[in-house]
């Protein structure tokens, strides 16, 4: 077999999952069923993911949509340090929902579970009954606080969802301050033909994304071949993230 560089079979995936959600975008949105599919021996705890997320989102000090969790197992000598990524679930039986008293946040017919900052009204319900820990609370705090200015990128308009808004700290009262705040696969970027960006920035090749409906697409085909799990499926809750190992 000829060998095949690391760079271009990176590229092949992008392309590939460029493909799958062109491919996805042209069904009925209740016809799609959008998952993620991490490897786990691909990560590297680099936190591209992370920063890729912050720089999309734009999300304030200690609102983190995507994380990864760093554990290190063992005994001395014989230690090692292993990574977990950690975004939304997406879950298909989400328990945020249920408790969300206000019917903020809901599952959409793509099956992704998203929030409504004009209608939540903070009370963090969800916060607790997410078994993840992947949601967070926007306390209208900027890196910027203590300092003689807040910098222009603190206050740049975000698309989130679609719609512009924009933080201030003259208006720590709007929203998005004052809601929970989590991944949402970049739905925005979904409807415009794009991958969420923390799959375009991976550098190691570790995160994919598509149409669990599509038998054809790129995630389909790897939880075929490779043996995957989701965490805490004793749950019920029925991520739609997966883990390769």
């Amino acid at each position: 077999m000829p060998y095949v560089p690391a760079v271009m079979e990176m590229e092949n995936a992008i392309i590939r999952m460029m493909e799958d959600l062109e491919r996805a975008l042209q069904k009925p949105p209740s016809e799609r069923r959008w998952g993620m599919v991490i490897d786990l021996t691909k990560c590297v705890a680099c936190d591209a993911c992370t920063v890729s997320c912050k720089a999309e989102k734009k999300t304030p000090p200690n609102v983190n949509y995507t994380v990864v969790i760093k554990e290190e197992v063992g005994t001395y000598p014989n230690v090692r340090e292993v990574f977990l990524p950690r975004p939304c679930m997406q879950c298909e039986e989400p328990p945020c929902v249920d408790v969300c008293p206000v019917a903020a946040t809901w599952q959409n017919e793509e099956g992704i579970v998203v929030i409504d900052y004009d209608v939540c009204i903070g009370c963090r319900y969800c916060i607790t009954a997410c078994p993840y820990g992947a949601r967070t609370f926007d306390f209208g705090e900027f890196y910027g606080d203590g300092t003689p200015m807040i910098e222009p990128y603190e206050t740049a308009p975000t698309f989130e969802y679609g719609e512009e808004r924009v933080r201030s700290p003259e208006a720590r009262h709007e929203s998005p301050i004052g809601n929970v705040r989590k991944c949402n696969f970049c739905i925005e970027r979904l409807h415009e033909g794009l991958l969420p960006a923390c799959i375009n920035d991976c550098i190691g090749r570790a995160r994919y994304f598509g149409d669990l409906n599509d038998p054809d697409s790129l995630v389909s085909e790897m939880l075929r071949e490779r043996y995957s799990f989701r965490l805490k499926e004793e749950l019920g809750t029925k991520p739609k993230v997966f883990y390769l190992s």
